[in-house]
């Protein structure tokens, strides 16, 4: 990512509970009060997904609250989002999705250069043995990097 990237929000949990095979940036349409709400961090997108239909992609289950400083015009919380794709970017994805497995994730929301952009994640889910091994690599990598900070002040 660039210099004039500044991030909103990272989906952890679907880093853990998926492989992710390939990431696209996308941009995603936003009502006014929407972006407000973003730029605050108001989003919540722990259960998100995104589907193709008819061509265009769409982000489900990704909630942005209403704009604490709006008037009656505010946005509707929970609609579905579309994201900006080239056509030859959705046609490999419609691809990859069609294969088993496959969904697309949310994993990150930042802003580039005043847009709101999405990372989003061809991924396909992890067994529980795949989790376990995740898990007892972060706690050796977690200890290892406390006996080296104790070789260093010793």
């Amino acid at each position: 990512m660039s210099e004039n990237v500044k991030i909103i929000a990272q989906n952890k949990k679907a880093r853990f509970n998926y492989f992710v095979e390939e990431s696209y940036e996308c941009g995603i349409v936003l009502e006014g009060t929407e972006v407000k709400s973003v730029k605050a961090g108001n989003i919540s997108f722990v259960d998100a997904f995104a589907e193709i239909v008819n061509g265009e992609v769409w982000v489900r289950n990704f909630h942005i609250s209403e704009y604490a400083f709006s008037s009656v015009f505010n946005h509707d919380p929970d609609r579905k989002k579309k994201l900006l794709l080239h056509k030859s970017e959705i046609k490999r994805l419609l691809r990859k999705v069609d294969e088993k497995g496959f969904t697309l994730v949310p994993l990150d929301f930042y802003l580039k250069d005043g847009r709101v952009k999405v990372t989003l994640g061809v991924c396909k889910g992890k067994k529980q043995y795949d989790k376990r091994e995740t898990i007892k690599n972060r706690d050796l990598d977690r200890e290892l990097a406390r006996d080296f900070r104790k070789g260093l002040q010793a």
